[in-house]
């Protein structure tokens, strides 16, 4: 049994999507969609930058959905490979909407719509350089609870992301993470502050979900047989109103992708099919469990390869 999963923020580069675009008239069709949707040149950032401008969570959010989107597509229809046969479909914080519009839960045009506004509250709900992400590597979500518990009254730090074993990350304001950090090396833990501009998914996103919940309530879902795993709750999902309850609660709750995955491989799933840019979901994967199958899905070679 395989399940079908997205990546989400980091995995976008320059480029990314240029062999489908080139190639696939539904790609260019896609592409040409989301820039009159948004009334904004998306395509000609994702093919031809600059960097920084791509890098821009407004931009990023919808970006990775338009590719992970159009590989998706490409692969059912133009590859005639069936993806909804997955046992499960996930994704990774924005992935979790390219799951969704995958599956059959979301049109693409309010998607990529959703994800512009996402992308915009998240970077606004905070002012530029006071909130930031530090990435916690080799240690487990129990002792670095207990760190945060036992030092509550020196620094405010929440778990954003549980990505793999060793693999935690945390979001602050800037001033409560430089003791953090202090915090950690005291203890011998690894660390790495991220390069990122707002500190997301904890309570510092308040503004961004009042915003968000605005939007999603407008919003109509379809019904559809395929089953999402929650990046709130780690637990499988069908229900539309559970659904858009869990992506409010989704901008301020931990991302919890390390449960997810157990949960999905003890459930019977024993193959991974990452489809979007990059490799991250991938890498973690590995580092929960080496035993599984795991195919990346970049380009047409990757889909080549692909057996299900």
């Amino acid at each position: 049994m395989f399940s079908v999963i997205f990546p989400g923020q980091g995995s976008q580069i320059v480029g990314m999507g240029k062999e489908f675009f080139e190639k696939y008239d539904l790609v260019k069709a896609l592409f040409k969609e989301a820039d009159e949707v948004l009334d904004f040149p998306l395509s000609k950032i994702i093919l031809e930058g600059p960097k920084e401008k791509l890098d821009l969570t407004t931009n990023t959010q919808p970006a990775i959905f338009l590719i992970s989107y159009s590989i998706f597509q490409v692969i059912k229809k133009e590859f005639n490979i069936d993806l909804n046969k997955a046992k499960y479909f996930a994704g990774h914080s924005l992935g979790e909407y390219s799951a969704l519009s995958s599956a059959g839960y979301l049109s693409f045009s309010e998607t990529i719509k959703i994800l512009r506004i996402r992308g915009d509250a998240m970077q606004n709900a905070v002012p530029n350089g006071v909130g930031g992400m530090v990435a916690v590597l080799g240690s487990t979500v129990d002792k670095i609870e207990k760190i945060l518990k036992d030092n509550q009254n020196n620094f405010k730090a929440q778990i954003a992301n549980d990505n793999s074993d060793g693999q935690i990350v945390l979001s602050g304001k800037n001033s409560d993470l430089e003791s953090l950090i202090k915090t950690l090396k005291s203890n011998t833990i690894k660390n790495i502050k991220l390069p990122v501009s707002a500190p997301f998914h904890c309570s510092l996103m308040s503004d961004a979900t009042k915003i968000m919940r605005e939007e999603i309530e407008k919003i109509n879902f379809f019904d559809s047989e395929n089953i999402l795993i929650s990046n709130v709750t780690a637990k499988e999902i069908s229900n539309k109103d559970e659904l858009k309850k869990l992506l409010i609660d989704q901008i301020e709750s931990r991302v919890r992708w390390r449960e997810s995955v157990i949960n999905m491989i003890e459930n019977g799933v024993n193959h991974f099919i990452e489809v979007g840019p990059g490799k991250v979901l991938s890498g973690l994967i590995k580092r929960i469990n080496k035993n599984v199958k795991i195919n990346s899905i970049n380009n047409e070679s990757d889909i080549k390869e692909l057996r299900i």
